[in-house]
């Protein structure tokens, strides 16, 4: 049986442990789709994340068929356009501090060097970003979005929730991936699914079948050592 100092670790323990360390983001899927019983099963657990006051903010609306379509082929034309970015909040620190730019450009190494795309390659790193506003063709596309009213409190507990979901998807043999470039347009996705102002968009997220075979699964990124985030003091 594992053990860390004089704390035993059961192997169901050091099962799950290894499971939450082994998450990564899906970025391709197979097209066989999710049952419904089992997706809201799924919110149904991520649900009982921690919430303070037990507010639970936050809204998911899963777009499909024709609806999907039609913010896809918005949200590109955005991006062919140039439109300019404008999120409903602040995603990335501005200005991004060099520490954290390093761990940015460390991870689209990561992602490019898995698909083969070069650095120079602009057409094949924005095609694979154009990806992102179509969910990677995932079968479940969920567009999140949580009430303006909401402070950072709010998106904590948000992300609480999300993290939450990810985790329930692959414990039962589901690939995710948060796609926040989906926050990069919040007034066309409220334009195209009829949303009120208030409804600040967070991110999308993608969930389905992971298509192991594909080479951007096989992407690999790294965390910072626990010395850079955690201290002990007495």
């Amino acid at each position: 049986m594992p053990s860390l100092g004089n704390t035993e670790i059961s192997p169901a323990n050091a099962q799950a442990l290894a499971f939450m360390q082994q998450r990564r983001s899906t970025r391709a899927f197979l097209p066989d789709a999710v049952p419904d019983a089992l997706l809201e099963q799924l919110l149904l657990t991520a649900r009982q994340a921690p919430s303070g006051g037990n507010l639970q903010p936050g809204q998911l609306i899963a777009v499909r068929g024709a609806l999907r379509e039609q913010l896809s082929s918005a949200l590109l034309q955005d991006v062919a356009n140039q439109v300019p970015e404008c999120e409903d909040y602040a995603y990335f620190p501005r200005p991004m501090p060099m520490q954290l730019r390093k761990r940015q450009v460390a991870s689209a190494q990561a992602l490019y060097g898995a698909l083969g795309v070069a650095r120079d390659d602009r057409a094949g790193r924005e095609a694979q970003f154009a990806r992102n506003y179509q969910f990677f063709d995932a079968p479940v596309a969920l567009v999140v979005t949580i009430d303006s009213h909401y402070g950072p409190g709010g998106y904590m507990d948000l992300g609480m929730t999300l993290y939450g979901l990810q985790l329930a998807a692959a414990a039962m043999g589901l690939g995710s991936c948060a796609i926040g470039a989906l926050a990069s347009y919040p007034a066309t996705v409220r334009r195209v699914l009829g949303l009120a102002e208030n409804k600040h968009i967070v991110c999308g997220l993608a969930i389905g079948w992971a298509d192991e075979a594909a080479p951007v699964n096989q992407t690999q990124t790294t965390r910072a050592p626990l010395a850079e985030w955690f201290q002990v003091m007495e």
